[in-house]
């Protein structure tokens, strides 16, 4: 076998212009395929980031039907007494969770006695919120980032529309889970920038004035944003709390709790699904170039040498050593492809990150490019080229091992 490989490395280098131009066929796609995960996968994390970290948490455990029902923040389905002691017990037993945060959603009118709009409300433990997603606080561009009873967090686009600033005083009317109507005074405490855009009408009081306004007797939670130690291990404890939780019945049997991944509660899944699939188009491209690049010098290659082909026949050796010489002369072109195009991807990446390009997400202005590429995909890249080498060089091995030496000997 090293005969062969020394032999296949002398035949590519009798042509080196056109091996040259191959290698560096395969080397440009892998250039611009990991050019392509490291900048879209960059993209992708700080997105997800952003949302997990300053909204919504990792995953969120709700009453069974809560999510179904939440564009209008039913009061009827909150988590009450008992039940949220049992889902607090089940919490605190997981290792994996590094935090939780218990919070009250819901929908008022906000009033800062001239002017009243609608708004939806978060009530919150600041201590836990803040531990659970600790990006909220960097939300806030206007006042102080502490949150306490009588205080309110409002949304930009309200405080905009509406002329209120930090310190202002305004009230929030709410409807409770009866339909008598509530009201309480509160301090304007901060003004937050949106996490989804523009027009977003969200804003943020204490778990205590949540109760005070909706008269709530018992204690009473919405929903838990659950934030873990490991992000990477969302997808398998997701599977695993699911199936804790989904012992826990109540009264008719019936499952008491439902547990929503973030993927499930933002819209912005599916840009992250649509980055995955570019990804996977951009691969195909990289395996379309080098399946073509090899298959064509390789044919060439069988073409040129057929009298070459008939005179190593002709003197006993083998079909199958003919077939290895050719696919190794293939493998080495993607191994060469591949290890060249590694060596330039990294520094590609070094250079943009060196260059630090920015860019906006959202409301987020100037952040800065941060490209890596993760070695899994390293090595699955490589892998991709050097399989798909050796598939492009087989059909003109089969072609050269098969070859008659006289027939061979005759060709001019």
């Amino acid at each position: 076998m090293g005969n062969l490989f020394k032999i296949a490395i002398r035949n590519l280098l009798r042509y080196k212009r056109r091996t040259l131009l191959t290698a560096s066929l395969i080397t440009v796609g892998v250039v611009f395929v990991m050019a392509f995960i490291s900048v879209s996968g960059s993209f992708k994390n700080l997105m997800i980031g952003q949302i997990t970290d300053s909204m919504i948490g990792h995953f969120q455990v709700h009453r069974k039907g809560f999510v179904a029902s939440i564009e209008t923040l039913p009061l009827n389905l909150n988590l009450k007494g008992g039940a949220v002691d049992r889902l607090e017990k089940i919490l605190n037993g997981q290792p994996e969770i590094e935090s939780y945060s218990p919070r009250i959603k819901l929908g008022g009118m906000f009033s800062n006695f001239t002017e009243t709009s609608s708004i939806r409300l978060t009530a919150i433990d600041p201590e836990k919120e803040f531990k659970t997603v600790p990006l909220l606080p960097g939300r806030v561009i206007d006042g102080g980032k502490e949150l306490k009873p009588g205080g309110i967090l409002i949304p930009e686009l309200l405080a905009r529309g509406m002329k209120v600033k930090p310190g202002d005083m305004a009230v929030i009317v709410a409807t409770n889970a009866d339909g008598s109507v509530n009201g309480k005074q509160f301090t304007v405490t901060g003004v937050l920038e949106s996490a989804t855009g523009p027009g977003g009408r969200d804003g943020y009081i204490h778990l205590e004035d949540a109760r005070e306004i909706l008269r709530m007797e018992d204690r009473q939670v919405s929903e838990y944003a659950v934030r873990l130690k490991d992000f990477g291990n969302l997808t398998a404890f997701g599977a695993k709390i699911d199936g804790l939780l989904a012992r826990e019945v109540n009264k008719e049997g019936k499952p008491l709790f439902e547990v929503h991944t973030w993927e499930k509660l933002s819209p912005f899944f599916n840009i992250a699904q649509m980055i995955d699939l570019m990804t996977f188009f951009i691969k195909l491209m990289l395996i379309a170039i080098v399946l073509i690049s090899i298959m064509n010098v390789m044919i060439m290659a069988v073409y040129e040498r057929i009298r070459e082909i008939g005179t190593i026949a002709a003197i006993g050796t083998l079909p199958g050593k003919i077939l290895n010489l050719f696919v190794i002369e293939g493998f080495c072109m993607g191994v060469a492809g591949a290890a060249i195009g590694n060596v330039v991807g990294i520094g590609l990446i070094f250079l943009l990150n060196a260059l630090k390009f920015t860019y906006n997400f959202g409301q987020q202005k100037g952040i800065v490019l941060q490209a890596g590429i993760d070695p899994v995909d390293l090595l699955v890249i490589s892998a991709t080229v050097i399989i798909v080498s050796v598939v492009a060089s087989l059909q003109p091995a089969f072609k050269a091992s098969r070859m008659e030496p006289i027939t061979a000997l005759r060709h001019v």
